[in-house]
């Protein structure tokens, strides 16, 4: 039989407060993140203020301007002799009716200097402030400068709006042209539409509104000086032999395209390269997002260095005034929203501390251990997992993970992703281990190296890093060297039997 009954009972639980949810949120944003929070807390909490690092000291107070303390003592000492009242700030209670006005206008203002919105600009970036909206809105601009008629602009707009991000139109003339004809009062033929097509593919990005790869090509050729080198050799090249290109079978590309002298095929091609084969990528629909440094790493004479970047988030302080009115404040209601406020303003700086502490304490201990990769490159990068730094510093893997996602490093060799340093291992004949980072540097040494004519086959690769004491497979070696962009051995000797011009870059 059932029956009420009180038991006790002892248990641990982890309970999310709201400042650890708030602390572990700040510690997985990124800098760019981190900087719009910051902003935000700073437009809704009047608690917090930014501090100007002019008015901090070697210990963070507020240290007073020297100039202004001297304008205030001067303003004090003429005010005691006529009389008048100036209060802490220097500002005057009493304004008199008419001010001298002992300046010149260039002593105001400056005509020479340029707005401040354009001096804040990087001078590197030259874009404008707004947002242009992309391909569709750049090719709009200059279908309402041409000289269409008015139902060829509606077929080039109907045009600009199938274009993808490449630059390449999507569909077929046909289905345009019928679609393009619901709106008309009398219907549009293909003939039409393929004249507009074809001014559209001379407009800037040129190539754009193509159907294929080799027509954006032809018409870029196109537009070359009809007395260029080697015009007509790439252009036999795009229209015979783009199957032997992209296969890289150059024995059959001279077949096929007519080309039979090895030294013209190779200026056609290298001529072929300077085309842009997605003319519409050049033009973004979202402004570029620059990586920023959260640590600096640096040799000094004590070994490496590891600081944060000062400048990846405002310093910001509590207001001192709002702060010692919440005491003075009679309204209870009011009085418990400031404290509120005051009391998140706090968590909110405690948890930046925390943020940026975790965040060296972790860069710090991936350099401890990677200091062979920032003195000898990646030949020399350790095997590194989560749990390694985990153990080292006495938190969780979780906590390692969100630190070192979309957090970069700046050292001497650049800017990396702390997951950079990270990588799986394999094993050594020594009972060693040896990162995978390593090994893909190792597989590329090889490869430029090797003989041209007699390139390494990748059972010839694992067999040299079998030699060096690293147990790897041939398709291991193969993954690798596929992840990096390699060509494999039979590519890469017919790559060595054109002409070194005709070879790609990085091959």
């Amino acid at each position: 039989m059932l029956k009420p009954g009180l038991n006790l009972q002892l248990g641990q639980t982890l309970t999310m407060t709201p400042q650890l949810q708030q602390a572990i949120r700040l510690l997985q944003l990124s800098t760019l993140e981190l900087q719009a929070e910051i902003q935000q807390a700073l437009e809704s909490n009047p608690m917090l203020e930014q501090a100007e690092d002019d008015e901090l000291g070697a210990d963070g107070e507020e240290t007073p301007d020297p100039g202004t303390e001297g304008e205030n003592e001067t303003a004090s000492d003429a005010a005691a002799g006529t009389g008048e009242t100036v209060d802490a700030g220097g500002s005057e209670d009493v304004i008199p009716d008419e001010l001298v006005t002992d300046t010149r206008w260039e002593d105001i203002y400056d005509a020479s200097a340029s707005p401040r919105g354009l001096d804040d600009r990087d001078p590197l970036e030259n874009t404008s402030d707004d947002d242009g909206g992309g391909l569709q809105d750049h090719l709009l601009w200059q279908l309402h400068l041409s000289h269409l008629t008015p139902r060829d602009q509606r077929i080039g707009a109907a045009l600009i709006d199938t274009i993808n991000g490449d630059g390449y139109l999507e569909g077929d003339v046909e289905t345009l042209a019928d679609t393009i004809s619901q709106g008309e009062d009398t219907p549009v033929g293909t003939d039409e539409v393929e004249a507009v097509r074809h001014w559209l593919q001379h407009c800037d990005p040129l190539g754009v509104g193509s159907l294929d790869l080799r027509e954006c090509l032809e018409v870029q050729l196109g537009e070359l000086a009809p007395d260029a080198p080697s015009r007509e050799a790439a252009r036999a090249v795009l229209e015979h032999g783009m199957d032997a290109l992209a296969r890289r079978d150059y024995k059959a590309l001279q077949r096929q395209s007519g080309v039979r002298d090895a030294d013209e095929l190779a200026a056609a091609l290298d001529l072929i390269r300077t085309l842009n084969p997605r003319p519409g990528a050049q033009i973004s629909e979202t402004p570029p997002e620059y990586v920023v440094p959260d640590v600096y790493v640096r040799h000094t004479d004590q070994g490496w260095q590891v600081d944060l970047n000062p400048e990846i988030a405002p310093r910001i302080r509590v207001n001192d005034l709002y702060a010692g009115m919440v005491r003075q404040v009679s309204d209870a209601r009011d009085s418990a929203f400031m404290r509120d406020q005051l009391q998140e303003a706090r968590w909110f700086i405690k948890s930046l501390h925390s943020r940026n502490d975790t965040l060296l304490r972790v860069a710090r201990a991936i350099v401890e251990r990677q200091q062979g990769f920032l003195e000898h490159g990646e030949v020399a990068m350790q095997p590194l997992i989560l749990r390694d730094i985990a153990e080292a510093l006495e938190m969780h893997e979780s906590t390692i993970s969100r630190v070192t996602t979309q957090k970069y490093m700046h050292t001497p060799r650049g800017v990396f992703e702390f997951k950079y340093f990270f990588s799986s291992h394999v094993g050594t004949s020594d009972g060693g281990e040896c990162s995978a980072t390593a090994i893909r540097a190792m597989i590329r040494e090889l490869i430029e190296e090797e003989t041209p004519g007699k390139p390494l086959s990748d059972s010839r690769l694992a067999r040299i890093l079998a030699d060096r004491g690293i147990n790897v497979a041939r398709r291991t070696v193969a993954k690798y060297r596929e992840g990096m962009n390699l060509p494999s051995s039979s590519e890469r000797r017919q790559m060595a039997a054109m002409p070194t011009g005709s070879k790609p870059k990085g091959a």
